[in-house]
This record gives structure tokens, sequence and C-alpha cells, in this order.
């Protein structure tokens, strides 16, 4: 019987989920390093899409105690409309979905949370906002890259018109449009082609595999108008040909391809 893929790895996101890595991996808390390992691997917990770090606890210098159950809420969401919940990566850490003891990790005066799963006894999973990381001599952000997850940017002519309530925003046929599994194909369009005054937000977000991302407002365009698109400033070597082209969350905007209207997407960020 044909499986589509999506299908067949959200059930596999029922179960507690882990892969080795090759990397030496580094963690450190309050400046201190309480991890070096070559032993680390990816762990998914049930229902959550982005992995975390787990470690031998023979590899943490820091000293790890038992903690108090930290417990936190649920944020669930669909990855694409009508398709099951899984974890918001934004749920906080202390929320899990498989059995095993919350543990503290100390250095000095600074404590960071961990978690020692049941089916993985020999390991603890580290809070990943809670240290700063580094792979070999890299720091990473936001969370460890998933392997099984890629991220393609292609040259396009095609033809991309971005509406707002009938008000023409963007028009370009030159995007560079950025494909990531799961997720809305991302239309990154030249800032000369965005022909509607954009003004700079507050609201900043990271993304692990882009960097760190600035949000532009429509001026003039209320409420609906607020951050409707973002653009990476200063992205990864590996995708510097998106920096500073500016993208548009189909989920908040009318986008046209080629003349066919399409239908906003449902994420979580509609």
């Amino acid at each position: 019987m044909a499986v589509r893929m999506i299908d067949h790895l959200m059930q596999a996101r029922q179960e507690l989920r882990y892969q080795p890595t090759p990397k030496r991996v580094r963690a450190r808390l309050g400046g201190a390093t309480v991890v070096d390992t070559r032993d680390a691997v990816l762990v998914w917990e049930p229902r959550r899409v982005v992995p975390s770090y787990a470690v031998p606890i023979s590899d943490v210098t820091g000293t790890l105690a038992e903690a108090s159950d930290d417990a936190a809420s649920e944020l669930p969401v669909s990855l694409e409309e009508g398709g099951p919940p899984v974890i918001d990566p934004r749920t906080a850490f202390g929320f899990h979905t498989t059995a095993g003891t919350p543990m503290t990790v100390t250095a000095g005066a600074a404590t960071g949370q961990a978690f020692r799963p049941a089916e993985l006894d020999s390991m603890v999973i580290l809070d990943f906002d809670g240290f700063d990381w580094l792979e070999e001599d890299e720091p990473i952000f936001g969370h460890p890259h998933d392997p099984f997850s890629r991220i393609d940017v292609r040259r396009s002519s095609t033809s991309i018109r971005i509406e707002l309530d009938g008000r023409l925003v963007a028009e370009s046929s030159r995007a560079l449009i950025l494909f990531e599994f799961v997720l809305p194909a991302r239309y990154y369009l030249p800032r000369a082609d965005v022909v509607a005054a954009l003004e700079p937000s507050p609201t900043a977000t990271v993304c692990a595999y882009k960097g760190h991302a600035s949000h532009w407002s429509l001026v003039g365009g209320g409420d609906k108008g607020v951050d409707i698109a973002w653009s990476y400033e200063q992205p990864p070597l590996e995708l510097a040909q998106i920096a500073g082209m500016v993208c548009f969350y189909q989920e908040r905007v009318d986008v046209v391809l080629d003349g066919k209207a399409q239908i906003r997407p449902v994420t979580p960020w509609s």
C-alpha cells in the first residue's frame, strides 16, 4: 500500500525518537563548560517536532540533581490543516511527553533544567535555551538541526503578487523560493520589488537554520498589516543568498502566483 511520507513520519512522532551524532557537542552554563562529549544523541520526545540534545550523564561535569516536577503547559498546533496536533516548539522545556525524572544542572550560581528519560536512563536531555552550545567549534542557536530535514533555495521566474485587502504590496518575477519539508514554500523577494512602504517591527525571532529574523509591518495597514513580513539580514553562509530579501507570511496576506490566487495556508503562524 502506498504511504504518503509525511503520514508515515507523523506516526513515528508518537514515539520517543533518538539519533546519535558524530559531532563533538559542548554545553556551557554561566560561562563554565558543563558538557563536552562525542556521544550526544538528538532526541525528539513524543509529538515534539524539533530535537534537543541528550548527553551521557557521565559526561556532565556540572552538578546534577533531581528536581521537583516543573510542569509546563502544552501548546498544541497542527503543521497542516486537519493534521494531527504536535507540540509547538514554543512549549516550555518543562512539558514532557515521556516518562522520566526532572533534573537540574548547576555550575556556580547558574542552574539549567534537564530531564532523564526512563527509556534512555544513562542520559539527560538538556533544556536547549538554558545553555550555550557548540557543535565542534561553531555556536548553534534555536535548537539542534534535524538531520532528516533540509532546506532548498531555488531562483524562480514565477510571477508573484502580494496583496492585502486588495492593496498591492509587492510584485516580483525574480524571487528566491525556499522549500523546507512540510512547511509552506516561502517566497523571498528583492526589496526593490516591494512597492508598499514597510516599517521595522520590534518583533524578533530566531530560526535554527536561517538565523535571527527582523520583522516588518505595512505602513497604513492597521492591525492586519502588523508583522506581515520578515527578513534575515545576516543569515548563515549556506543561506547567504536570502540576505536582506523580504518574505511575506502567506498566512496573513493574499498571494497570486502566475495569475492564480492562492489559498492562505493554516499553520502555527496564521
